[in-house]
């Protein structure tokens, strides 16, 4: 039973490493080949977060630090003034996306609480029901 475990966690370390799309491949292949195994892998990503936006992160930092690799091999023969525009353009987009972030959080926030004044507001317009127990006149 501690193989087939070990051997499920492999799995699932190899697909990540993979990424998303190596992920939405097997879903495919698992539908293809039988449906109700496909509907439980589903099941799977979704619980474990595989499938939101924030499953991402893992796979852009593993892209984020391959480009840091890429870059220190390109350094020894760049240009240094190039470089310092790319490392300061990189810095500035990092915080934009941390700003844009913040955004969409407040964004939501406020929708949610529009929706939430509107519930309330709904339901102080409702006329109360009879406290007699006789049915409203309509």
């Amino acid at each position: 039973m501690a193989n087939a475990a070990s051997t499920a966690a492999g799995i699932t370390n190899t697909l990540d490493d993979m990424g998303k799309p190596a992920w939405i491949a097997l879903l495919v292949l698992t539908f293809i080949l039988f449906w109700p195994l496909g509907l439980a892998l589903l099941a799977y990503m979704i619980w474990s977060g595989r499938m939101g936006c924030s499953g991402n992160r893992r796979w852009r930092e593993r892209m984020r630090e391959g480009m840091h690799r890429w870059h220190a091999r390109e350094e020894h023969g760049s240009n240094s003034a190039f470089d310092d525009y790319r490392q300061e353009t990189l810095k500035r987009l990092e915080e934009e996306e941390r700003e844009f972030r913040a955004f969409l959080d407040r964004l939501r926030r406020a929708k949610d609480k529009a929706e939430f004044d509107e519930f309330m507001a709904e339901r102080k317009r409702r006329p109360e029901p009879p406290s007699d127990g006789a049915p409203a006149a309509a």
